[in-house]
């Protein structure tokens, strides 16, 4: 299988997160055809080559990942301003979300290598494409801090953004997070996403209360992606809307404080003028 010449730099290539014929025919070719090979684990990307039928044909594989990348990034740059190219690949994914390649991609930009990206599989995007929330505006966090009180803070600040927020988390460490996020806001909807793409692929939908209840104590198996909703609107209670517009109908109209209040509160002037009316005075 003969492998056309690659232009020298860095390949950012995402492979498959479980069904391995989701690879694209682009990352085939550069899998293919780069002069050096860098993987984030050597043995799930030499059975992605056994399985595909790509031919090693002399080239070593070498290890990068996030014990190795300070020791691994140089010497690999160094080899693309040498001429070379070198395609990087996450264990499964896409590299540097939520994986390593962060620092051999910026060593490479900042040596003026050219780095290519080869779009394909990402978990985090999956998740979202099947959970069902609004995905105009959402949060990549990654994965929570282990730690009890790290985790209730990060998990409170990233529940606050104003977009559907994605999350990694360990299998064993997700009933813990659905607890926290019960702390925070039981009825936020939270579709759990568990092994997407891959045989026991499962997708469970509910509020935080019952995914909580529901799932295991010891958590469940497999790689796992957490999207929440945005957050619920705190509505105004009747009775401050009611209280605050006979306060104002004392120096102004009707329609000017169900302006005033509608603006205040987040709802309609309509509504706001109809309870100003059962106060007697339109």
């Amino acid at each position: 299988m003969e492998a056309p010449r690659l232009e020298a730099g860095l390949y950012l290539v995402a492979t498959p997160i479980g069904t391995a014929r989701d690879i694209t025919l682009r990352a085939l070719d550069v899998l293919n055809a780069a002069d050096i090979l860098a993987a984030e684990d050597t043995r799930t990307l030499r059975h992605l080559m056994d399985i595909h039928g790509v031919p090693l044909r002399g080239r070593r594989i070498i290890a990068y990942h996030d014990h190795n990348e300070m020791k691994q990034a140089s010497p690999l740059v160094a080899a693309m301003s040498d001429g070379n190219s070198v395609a990087y690949f996450s264990e499964a994914g896409t590299p540097l979300v939520a994986d390593p390649g962060f620092r051999l991609a910026r060593e490479a930009i900042a040596r003026d290598v050219r780095v290519h990206p080869l779009p394909g599989p990402s978990a985090a995007l999956a998740a979202l494409s099947v959970a069902g929330l609004p995905s105009d505006r959402f949060l990549f966090a990654g994965f929570p801090p282990q730690s009890g009180g790290q985790k209730k803070s990060w998990l409170t600040e990233a529940a606050a953004v104003d977009a559907t927020v994605i999350l990694f988390e360990s299998p064993r460490r997700v009933k813990q997070t659905l607890g926290i996020l019960c702390e925070i806001e039981p009825k936020r909807i939270i579709v759990l996403c568990r092994e997407l793409t891959k045989k026991f692929e499962e997708v469970l939908r509910g509020t935080a209360q019952d995914l909580y209840e529901n799932l295991p104590e010891k958590g469940v198996k497999g790689e796992v992606v957490l999207v929440l909703d945005r957050p619920q609107a705190n509505l105004p209670d009747e009775a401050e809307i009611t209280e605050m517009l006979s306060t104002m109908l004392g120096d102004m109209s009707l329609r000017d404080a169900a302006t005033a209040v509608a603006e205040k509160y987040g709802i309609s002037r309509r509504d706001a003028y109809q309870i100003g009316l059962t106060l007697g005075k339109g």
